[in-house]
């Protein structure tokens, strides 16, 4: 699969921005992701005071590419951007090499237990 990093330092970001970023997920970006062509899963990561992150798998590298063009020349001034307050410090392509589906399962969600 075809995979993309978009990842932000939290590094100097406002105290509460974590919280700011997960209601922007639910609220927004969690749909319009779900319905964008080429995708196969995305998902948003974070460490608390350190990175927020978007992971995507792409089913071919035509749809990561495109998405990744539109991506970077907006990048700064992104959603993601605008609340933290900077632009991403990685956009990286990159190749996923497998993916197993555990005994639980996969539960899409814009919202999982903290």
């Amino acid at each position: 699969m075809h995979g993309l990093t978009v990842r932000w330092s939290l590094a100097g970001a406002a105290p509460d921005v974590l919280d700011e970023l997960r209601a922007y997920v639910e609220d927004v970006s969690f749909a319009n992701f779900a319905g964008l062509d080429g995708l196969r899963f995305k998902s948003w990561r974070a460490r608390p005071g350190e990175w927020f992150e978007g992971s995507y798998a792409f089913a071919t590298a035509e749809a990561r590419e495109a998405f990744q063009t539109r991506f970077e020349a907006g990048a700064a001034e992104s959603p993601g951007s605008r609340i933290i307050g900077s632009a991403p410090v990685t956009i990286e392509a990159c190749e996923i090499v497998a993916v197993v589906e555990g005994p639980e399962s996969f539960r899409a969600s814009a919202t999982f237990e903290r």
